[in-house]
Parts: C-alpha cells; structure tokens; sequence
C-alpha cells in the first residue's frame, strides 16, 4: 500500500534530471585540484630519488630511512590516486561529446592521463611524473579553453 502511494507521488511530481561530479548539482569543476595532486606526485618523486640509504650498521638511521620512504611512497601514491579521481570527474562528467569537435585527442589525452597515474603510483619514475604533470597542464588548457577562457597555467616553485 505504502509502496503504491510512493510510487503515485513520485510519478505525479517527477524530479527533473541533475547531473553533477558530486552527489549535489554543484556544477562545479576545476582541474586545479588534479594540478595540485600531481605537483605532489613529482615533489615525491623528487624526494625519494633523492633519499640516500643509510651506513650498514646503523639501526636507528635505518629505521629513520625506512620510515622517511615509506611516508614518500605512501603520499605519492595517495596524491596519484587523487590526481587519477579528479581527471576522471573531468574527462567523464565535464567534457560532453560536443567538445570532441574542439578537442578530438580529448579521450585519448585523458586515458595516457589516467594510465600515468597508476604509472607513477608503481613506480618511483620522475620521468613518469614529469610527463603526469605535463598531461595535466594540456588538460588544464583544454578545459579553460572549453569555458572560453585561457587561465595561464601556474606552477608551485
């Protein structure tokens, strides 16, 4: 009974379609947060390579060392993953199939994105990561050329 007046209700006052990133019809989206994620993808990067083992012998610098790493490691892959997340609500709630008439390397652009997140989550490759970072200065452009606008690409130094 209780179902049957549910479903009276809600055929009598159907909701209208909302479509969002997010749970709400924010229709907001920014690839500032992908940029910011994968400028800490390349910082840790940058770090680890430049971690240097410690003597033989020496527990507690050992212990410092393995620590230090595995803090690095695990934010890179964290800043990968989120890097990964934001360039997906991008490329698949944003860009609309009318954008492939401006951009018509847009799904291939966001798949080598995607692919280079998980590259840099396996790996300690700075090249990797320097390549991530220039995927997400193009994608930065497309967007802001998408909404008519050329915000300039601006990097942390």
């Amino acid at each position: 009974m209780l179902r049957t007046a549910l479903s009276a209700i809600a055929y009598a006052l159907p909701a209208p379609v909302a479509e969002a990133h997010c749970d709400g019809p924010c229709g907001v989206y920014d690839p500032a947060s992908a940029r910011v994620a994968a400028e800490a993808v390349l910082s840790m990067t940058k770090k680890l390579k430049g971690l240097e083992a410690p003597a033989a012998g020496d527990a507690a610098a050992l212990a410092a060392y393995n620590n230090t790493f595995g803090r690095y490691v695990a934010i890179k892959e964290e800043e990968a993953q989120k890097t990964k997340k934001e360039l997906l609500i991008l490329w698949t709630d944003y860009f609309k199939p009318d954008h492939l008439a401006t951009f018509p390397d847009l799904h291939d652009t966001f798949w080598k994105a995607a692919k280079l997140c998980s590259a840099c989550k396996v790996n300690i490759d700075q090249a990797k990561a320097e390549e991530l970072m220039a995927a997400v200065e193009k994608i930065h452009g497309m967007f802001w050329q998408s909404k008519g606008r050329s915000d300039a690409w601006v990097t942390a130094s």
